[in-house]
């Protein structure tokens, strides 16, 4: 790939055009209970000026159909005994294929949990039978359209890997691990159903503990492992993050790469997000007032000068939400009020609650999600604080940071890699961006939190503090770039192999 030449000519890069199919859970806007949905969601548009084309397969939850109405059926099958139809619709930018099995899918509970908040116990059939759609498009594609990569994401889609595999597929696969702490795990006495040979169950393959393992397929058989940020590919391959795959990923430690995630900035974007009541931006960033008078409104607050954190996440253990209410009589102390929205473990909440009713006013909880919420908190709040134990990526901190809400963050995984601590060195080098602490320390955490309130407190370094914030970018570009320098060397690898082996 040369640049064009000429006396005043810019750089033009030309690819060679490449087909991806992506195959997830959940897919934003059609389908979310977390971040994955948001890098699904947005990665294929980034990876479009990379000369990638992407076509998301996603099963057909009664929510997808009712968010995907212009679509149209390409493809009928049968799969692990049950008759599948495969629509082709898109949404907002998202060119979707989508894996219609009511008797799988038609549920009324969310994509992994029934009414009750219980894993369907079929999970493991669920997503077998996405798996082995994603197979059998990459065999006979849809419609004339074929890929030349197949993109697994997380667990659900890791069992694509061994139908591939088992099918003798020329099609390279990589699988991306967003969270090592979900793996897939059932008991073995389900795979004579996944309809696999039976030498996949196996420790160089399926086999897990004696059970079987969908990520663990995954690692072992893709062609090329990934994970969401490079502190985070380091850390699992150690015996404390490595959730007992430790061993598993150090044998493919030489195909395994860290891509820090990115964000959409056109649905992130402070100037034109039409959920916050005032937009703004760096250079009217005193607009950003109306929004934190409206979160003060909105949420119940008792009005007032003092700092606003709020956290927005699941309210579990991993994302250390157990360390906030022990800090809270500290913050509300020093005058700052606090936000949470999310669900999760009941006694986290629970807590959490008390300390909403000991603080009415100054402490609100409020259990569930929306989008809506979570843009008028990062437009609004003046801190975000992210206390995980471990953390993948993260994205929530890099919506604060396009928000101008300065992020407190546990220093581990991509938390590590995206929030420059504001130490003294930092400030004076003019490159901090937030506030890093010991991930699991509540003494740790309240001293991250007290330095950010007195950073706070003076208006001027606080602007200057937003200022760098805002300016920070983490926008999908350069993660793009090596998404799809690693789908085209795997083409030409597979390319090479079979000239040498024709």
């Amino acid at each position: 790939m040369e640049p064009e030449a000429g006396p005043q000519a810019h750089v033009v890069r030309r690819f060679e055009p490449l087909a991806v199919l992506a195959v997830a859970s959940e897919a934003f806007p059609v389908v979310k209970t977390g971040g994955l949905a948001d890098v699904i969601g947005s990665l294929p548009k980034a990876l479009l000026s990379q000369g990638i084309a992407t076509r998301t397969l996603i099963p057909a939850y009664p929510v997808v159909l009712a968010g995907c109405r212009d679509r149209e059926a390409v493809g009928q099958m049968s799969l692990l005994g049950e008759d599948v139809t495969i629509w082709a619709g898109h949404c907002n930018e998202l060119e979707l294929l989508l894996v219609d099995c009511p008797a799988l899918f038609d549920r009324r509970g969310g994509p992994y949990l029934d009414e009750q908040g219980n894993n369907y116990q079929d999970n493991w059939r669920r997503f077998a039978l996405l798996s082995a759609a994603a197979a059998r498009i990459a065999a006979e594609g849809v419609e004339g359209w074929r890929p030349d990569v197949v993109h697994l994401h997380d667990w659900q889609a890791g069992l694509a890997a061994a139908y591939i595999r088992a099918a003798s597929l020329d099609v390279p696969t990589v699988l991306t691990i967003h969270n090592l702490a979900f793996q897939g795990q059932f008991p073995a006495s389900v795979f004579p159903a996944l309809g696999l040979p039976s030498h996949f169950f196996h420790v160089d393959s399926l086999e897990y503990y004696g059970d079987i393992s969908f990520l663990k397929a995954g690692i072992r058989l893709s062609d090329a492992v990934t994970t969401v940020s490079p502190t985070y590919a380091r850390e699992i391959l150690t015996e404390e993050q490595g959730m007992g795959m430790a061993g598993v990923l150090q044998s493919r430690r030489s195909v395994l790469s860290g891509i820090v995630n990115g964000i959409d900035e056109d649905i992130w974007n402070p100037l034109t997000d039409p959920y916050i009541p005032e937009n703004y931006d760096l250079q009217s960033i005193e607009r950003r007032r109306a929004n934190r008078d409206a979160v003060e409104r909105f949420f119940g607050l008792t009005p007032g000068d003092g700092a606003i954190l709020s956290v927005i996440s699941r309210l579990t253990w991993q994302k250390g939400i157990d360390l906030l209410a022990p800090v809270v009589p500290g913050l509300i102390d020093r005058g700052a009020r606090l936000i949470v929205i999310g669900e999760g473990d009941p006694a986290i909440v629970y807590g959490l609650a008390e300390q909403a009713r000991q603080h009415s006013g100054r402490v609100v909880v409020h259990l569930g999600f929306s989008e809506e919420s979570a843009h008028r908190l990062h437009a609004g709040s003046d801190i975000v604080v992210q206390p995980s134990r471990f953390e993948p990526c993260g994205l929530t901190q890099l919506y604060a940071l396009r928000y101008g809400a300065i992020p407190i963050v546990a220093r581990t995984g991509g938390l590590a890699e995206t929030v420059i601590d504001a130490n003294e060195a930092a400030i004076a080098a003019g490159v901090a961006t937030g506030f890093q602490f010991h991930p699991g320390s509540i003494e740790d955490l309240y001293h991250a939190i007290d330095r950010a309130l007195t950073a706070f407190d003076n208006s001027q370094s606080w602007r200057r503090l937003q200022t760098r914030a805002m300016r920070t970018g983490f926008g999908w570009g350069r993660s793009a770039d090596r998404y799809a320098r690693l789908y085209r060397q795997l083409v030409r690898g597979r390319a090479e192999a079979a000239q040498r082996d024709g």
